[in-house]
């Protein structure tokens, strides 16, 4: 699709070139061989009238409409004009040539940006529908089995709604997840900033995740200094919460999450690290990819997800034009690092 595109986009501008060039041309042309014409027959006259130099008369200028007392030589001037129009019509060649290959090249630098974004919807509804498939199939699944059972009673049909309950539930997490992400697209750097206190950030991070730290007995540990950042203070809450919900999640029974920070002249380093199972070296470079997990993660039930979580922090990191990156060893822990403005 995108190469018939091409092709056409370079036509269009091959099209657009040479007729800017030809009208050109034709201008030139006509200009040129006038002013040939003209000073041909302004030397024929002084030729044949010499003592208009000796005597320092102005001489006229003639215009080709009217007549005139000398007539030059009509085959000087065909040649002349011959000799101008071979010369622009290699020059045209020329530009053909190589706007030829400047229009391709700038059609394929045109239509990249929209490619890639093609592309990455096409990513987008492709990774989408795989993962909605696999809770909605699930459902069909249990529903239809237990429509077959001849024997179904009141308990099973219990057990069969709170399988399905936790299909729904799953189902909700990841369209509540691809909202977010589409928002956090959709913006492209628009969004409302003000001045935050950091610890305030924090701790309505924390309000979020300590029931599940409780469940785990885990101790969630924080050092800040006072600091304020400049940023929208829901996305910030945002980003907090996925860190803090992904150490506590991949920590085991007691373990502990530290969250610190550390102010270098206008930035804030704020680092979240856990002891949890870590990440492979080999899924590292991936992690913040839309609906990427890494294959420890995918093999375990405890640890559930959809892959959307990092993909949202990095957007709101991004926005915030800050940065963020990770460490991590498998079986000793992940520590993620975010360098944000400060106020």
């Amino acid at each position: 699709m995108f190469t018939k595109a091409r092709l056409k986009l370079t036509v269009w501008y091959l099209f657009i070139i040479m007729a800017v060039s030809i009208s050109f041309s034709v201008v030139i042309y006509v200009g040129s061989t006038r002013e040939f014409t003209r000073v041909l027959r302004i030397e024929d006259y002084r030729l044949q009238h010499p003592q208009s130099i000796q005597q320092n008369v102005q001489l006229p200028v003639w215009d080709q409409d009217i007549p005139l007392p000398v007539i030059p030589n009509p085959a000087l001037i065909q040649a002349t004009k011959t000799r101008v129009a071979e010369g622009l019509f290699l020059i045209n060649l020329m530009i053909l040539f190589f706007s030829s290959f400047a229009g391709y090249f700038l059609a394929g630098r045109t239509l990249r940006p929209i490619k890639e974004m093609v592309d990455e919807q096409n990513r987008f509804i492709t990774d989408a529908s795989h993962e909605l498939n696999t809770p909605l199939t699930s459902l069909k699944t249990a529903i239809e089995v237990n429509l077959r059972d001849k024997n179904f009673t009141i308990e099973k049909a219990k057990k069969l709604m709170a399988s399905n309950l936790e299909d729904v539930n799953s189902l909700q997490v990841l369209s509540d997840e691809l909202i977010k992400l589409n928002q956090y697209q959709r913006l492209n750097g628009n969004m409302s900033i003000s001045k935050l206190l950091l610890q305030k950030i924090l701790n309505q991070a924390l309000e979020k995740v300590n029931a599940q730290a409780k469940n785990k007995k885990i101790k969630i540990l924080i050092n800040l200094p006072r600091v304020n950042l400049i940023g929208n203070e829901k996305s910030l809450t945002e980003l907090f919460v996925i860190l803090l919900d992904n150490a506590v999640k991949y920590s085991k029974q007691g373990k502990t999450v530290k969250v610190s920070a550390k102010k270098y002249d206008s930035k804030i380093q704020i680092t979240v690290e856990d002891q949890g199972i870590g990440i492979a070296k080999e899924d590292l470079p991936f992690i913040f990819d839309r609906f990427y997990r890494a294959e420890k993660s995918r093999t375990k039930n405890d640890y559930q997800g959809y892959g959307l979580g990092l993909s949202i922090a990095k957007r709101i990191v991004t926005l915030h034009n800050g940065t963020i990156s990770v460490e991590s060893e498998t079986n000793k822990g992940t520590k993620f690092t975010i360098l944000l403005n400060t106020a």
